[in-house]
This record gives structure tokens, C-alpha cells and sequence, in this order.
């Protein structure tokens, strides 16, 4: 779903950003066909996800974040939430 896709393309683009995290998520709980509402990306995160032998890049020009994700444990699932306002995302950005 487009809420994980930007979590990982965020996690990408906060490979060394110590300072910022982001939550992408679908607010009725579903994000494209999948049971997951969206994804985190944590700033720093890029060095952990290769370490573990995931493919952030591939994944994402493949349009297949899901399973990395899963793999990472940056999904983020609600289950339904009975409501709809649209995607939310939440960036955290922390005093350098």
C-alpha cells in the first residue's frame, strides 16, 4: 500500500537523520490489499534493515514493501477501525 511505500522511501531518505522518525498510516486500518494500516520508518533504521540482509531499495523499486516490512517489524497494524479521514502521517522530529 502507498502508506508502507512511504515509510520505506523514508526510511531510505533518513538512512543517517538521527533526529526525525515517521508513521504512514491508512486511518480506516487497511493500507492497499494488505492487513496492515501503514509502516514506520525510524531515522537510522537503514543500517539495521541491511545488516539483517533486507534490500530496502529493491524492495521499494519492486513496489514490495510489505514483506520487508514484515521482516523488519516497521508494519503497523490496527485491524478496522471503523472510521476513514484519509491517510495521516506523523513525523516526529527530535532537538538536534
Amino acid at each position: 500500500g502507498r502508506n508502507q511505500e512511504m515509510a520505506l522511501a523514508a526510511t531510505l531518505e533518513l538512512a543517517d537523520d538521527r533526529g526525525i522518525d515517521l508513521i504512514c498510516v491508512g486511518t480506516d486500518g487497511t493500507d492497499g490489499p494488505t492487513d496492515a494500516a501503514g509502516g514506520y520508518a525510524f531515522s537510522g533504521d537503514l543500517a539495521r534493515l541491511r545488516a539483517i540482509g533486507l534490500h530496502p531499495k529493491e524492495s521499494l523499486d519492486a513496489n514490495d514493501s510489505y514483506p520487508l516490512l514484515l521482516k523488519a517489524g516497521t508494519l503497523l497494524r490496527t485491524g478496522p477501525t471503523r472510521t476513514n479521514v484519509m491517510d495521516m502521517a506523523i513525523m516526529l522530529v527530535r532537538p538536534k
